[in-house]
């Protein structure tokens, strides 16, 4: 091409090029959700509202807070899952996700105006700063803690900061005052409550919630119990609201066997997702029995409805919660964040178990707490029926139904009177005292099995407690004789996790515990 050309064509090309990059520009801007071609983006009425409030109003606003309420407003037409989460609750909330926090590893407890130190996580920074079970903190950064009237918030906050830190304590022990520096650093909160050998083959597993460390937990806790002989395993979720999803997936994985299908998300915006085997699980064979109760959702649901539907476990306690909703979280420019329902997640089969919300957030709330006895003959409504490998039927749309549905009885349930004694800490408040104050007693008490077998509470014990009762205005004598032997039962545990931990609480508690009973006796065959 001469050089005549090139000029008379060249003017032409850059013209093309130039509307050329306009219409892929264009198209990239039409993709940006709420954009479209040649358009300007009109001011929404939300923020014109917010926008003349604060301009126009008649008295001065905290626009933040009145933010926060428009937002709740809309959340509530949606369902009762999609969450906002604000600024000063963010921190927490994820630091429950990922299952650890930044801190000096104390569990606490402010009582008579006093903070006690209830138990010192072992091999955290305060375990290693030398803070003991029992230890009273007067000081923080030469700031008074004593007689202070400080809620749990409050304290957190003066105790909690970021790793490395230091933390300058000042304690009373034994009427002395020490003074301890304590490095903040990562301090784990552990989703297994409980992993114990209840026989010399039967293993049990409590997870109380799952974070994004709760397959290496349970992986840890199965491996131990293999070597001390598990063959056959109690898997507790009761009361485990979930967490996040993929956690619970891993562990499906570890029961079921092949490439099976464990769950799969969709949505209007979601594409179907889905989730299966990938690998040779640790307890592929060995009997599983798994314990369920109203409590029990989200993430718990989607494994007990895995193991359910492939035939692999027993389920036995009382229907789920019913949550089928899958929620992403969105950070927001002004650190909060948005939770918001993306999908729904299904079982193996094809079922939902989430439970209808057509009515609002309240009646959704108030159908789990009006559950009784009658929620035996759920499976009889009209709901859609689904039949596993084996044959048996399953139901969609309400939780998921226990193979073995465990009642409440007169002798297991407190009633409302006992309420009291929770709320101001009585119960916790005695047990605590009596845990530091009796050491040398209950040294003859060497292991937590041998405290459940034969501790009982002396009448010398209980005549105490009427007494610390009365200084909360509560008379004991006044109880019915159901209400006392549930009391007792509840002393009993308590003195035990006061002396050992969570874990010695449960294990003491299972001695009692009828659907923990139903389970050892399914899982032995009886």
């Amino acid at each position: 091409m001469n050089k005549d050309k090139i000029k008379i064509w060249l003017p032409l090309f850059l013209s093309l090029s130039m509307v050329a990059g306009m219409f892929i520009g264009y198209k990239i801007r039409d993709s940006i959700p709420g954009r479209n071609f040649f358009s300007n983006e009109s001011r929404k009425p939300i923020q014109e509202i917010l926008d003349l409030i604060e301009n126009k109003y008649v008295d001065k606003v905290d626009l933040n807070n009145l933010t926060d309420t428009a937002i709740q407003a809309i959340l509530q037409k949606l369902d009762p899952h999609s969450i906002y989460i604000s600024s000063s609750q963010l921190e927490d909330v994820n630091n429950d996700i990922n299952g650890s926090f930044f801190g000096i590893g104390i569990e606490f407890e402010m009582y008579n105006d006093t903070l006690h130190v209830v138990q010192v996580i072992e091999n955290s920074p305060a375990k290693k700063a030398g803070i003991k079970k029992g230890d009273l903190i007067i000081k923080t950064n030469d700031k008074n803690i004593a007689g202070l009237k400080l809620n749990a918030d409050d304290i957190r906050k003066m105790i909690r900061g970021s790793q490395g830190s230091k933390l300058n304590i000042q304690i009373l022990r034994n009427g002395k005052q020490l003074n301890f520096t304590v490095s903040r650093d990562v301090v784990p909160v552990s989703s297994i409550d409980a992993s114990y050998m209840i026989d010399k083959n039967t293993g049990f597993i409590k997870i109380n919630k799952f974070s994004t460390q709760t397959y290496r937990e349970f992986m840890t806790a199965l491996t131990d119990l293999k070597k001390k002989g598990l063959e056959k395993l109690i898997l507790d979720v009761r009361d485990n609201g979930g967490g996040v999803l993929d956690e619970a997936v891993e562990i499906a994985d570890e029961f079921l066997d092949g490439d099976k299908l464990i769950t799969y998300t969709e949505g209007l915006h979601m594409p179907k997702k889905e989730y299966r085997c990938r690998r040779t699980g640790q307890f592929e064979k060995g009997k599983l029995i798994v314990l369920s109760n109203e409590g029990s959702a989200s993430a718990s649901e989607i494994l007990m409805g895995a193991l359910q539907e492939w035939d692999r476990a027993v389920i036995i306690g009382k229907r789920s919660f019913g949550k089928g909703l899958v929620q992403e979280q969105f950070d927001l420019s002004n650190h909060s964040a948005l939770r918001l329902t993306i999908a729904r997640y299904y079982t193996p089969l094809g079922r939902s178990i989430q439970r209808s919300y057509a009515n609002g957030e309240k009646a959704y709330y108030e159908e789990i707490e009006n559950r009784d006895s009658s929620d035996t003959s759920f499976n009889s409504k009209n709901l859609k029926v689904y039949i596993t490998p084996a044959g048996k039927k399953v139901y969609g749309n309400g939780g998921i139904s226990p193979d073995y549905y465990i009642s409440n009885d007169s002798l297991s349930s407190y009633s409302s009177s006992i309420l009291p004694l929770i709320s101001k800490g009585t119960i916790h408040h005695f047990c605590y005292d009596y845990s530091i104050n009796h050491q040398n007693d209950l040294k003859g008490y060497p292991t937590v099995l041998d405290f459940a077998n034969r501790f009982a509470l002396s009448d010398n014990i209980w005549n105490d407690f009427s007494s610390f009762a009365l200084k909360d205005s509560i008379s004991i004598p006044a109880f019915s004789e159901n209400d006392k032997h549930l009391i007792k039962q509840s002393l009993k545990y308590n003195i035990a996790r006061d002396i050992w931990n969570q874990e010695a609480y449960i294990m003491v508690l299972n001695k009692d515990d009828k659907t923990v009973k139903k389970a050892i006796e399914l899982i032995n065959g009886n």
